[in-house]
């Protein structure tokens, strides 16, 4: 990584927007949701280019799970490896590049998480698509929504994933706990990104959730409370 995104400038550290309702978070209203989606706008479906961007879109898909646990819903997120060549250490969505043989972005996306995580389709109910993403590195993103049934018995690969972890749902769909920051890339000029650090409660520490997994993040959340 370049830069430490800790380390730039907040331009807001909360919003006027209310959260997603707490009964909006339940299985059987995103299923609805997804089934039945309202008109809506995402805030955000390309970024800006940054230095070293492929000059070709690369298409992808990431899974963004939604645990099942009985007391909350939660999401899990994956912190990357450290000495991968793309978004080392960053956190991330499970999932990938799409590949030949893949049928859809579903089936890339699930493939992936199997893959990365060990998370296997049997485990996993698909709601959905948010719309494509577009990074500022080069890729197009498809993010893929799902339920995730309990218990979680990952094995995960370390060749690209340092570690997993939860973060309540209710947390990332309230816009108190989201951040701006802005970067300067000369000669591209003033960059803007979203941001949603947490402290996981039992290991006392920081999640860093920034960069094209918070703005999806914010996709969901638009689209959530639509």
């Amino acid at each position: 990584m370049p830069f430490d995104p800790r380390l730039l400038p907040i331009l807001t550290a909360t919003s006027d927007l209310p959260a997603v309702p707490p009964e909006r978070l339940q299985a059987h209203w995103l299923r609805q949701r997804f089934a039945h989606p309202p008109i809506w706008q995402p805030e955000t479906q390309i970024e800006a280019a940054l230095p070293g961007s492929h000059g070709t879109l690369i298409p992808a898909a990431v899974l963004i799970p939604l645990v099942l646990h009985e007391n909350a819903m939660t999401v899990l997120l994956t912190e990357r490896a450290a000495d991968l060549p793309d978004h080392a250490g960053q956190i991330s969505f499970p999932g990938g590049r799409v590949e030949a043989n893949d049928g859809s972005p579903q089936h890339t996306a699930l493939r992936e998480t199997a893959e990365e995580i060990g998370l296997h389709g049997q485990q996993i109910e698909v709601l959905g698509t948010l719309p494509d993403y577009r990074t500022g590195t080069g890729y197009s993103v498809t993010p893929v929504v799902g339920l995730v049934t309990p218990p979680l018995n990952l094995q995960l690969d370390h060749a690209e994933v340092a570690a997993a972890f939860e973060v309540p749902l209710h947390f990332l769909t309230d816009p108190q706990f989201h951040q701006q920051r802005e970067i300067d890339f000369p000669p591209l000029g003033r960059r803007v990104f979203h941001a949603m650090p947490y402290t996981d409660p039992l290991q006392q520490r920081e999640y860093f959730i920034w960069g094209a997994t918070a703005g999806m993040l914010r996709n969901l959340y638009f689209f959530l409370l639509a």
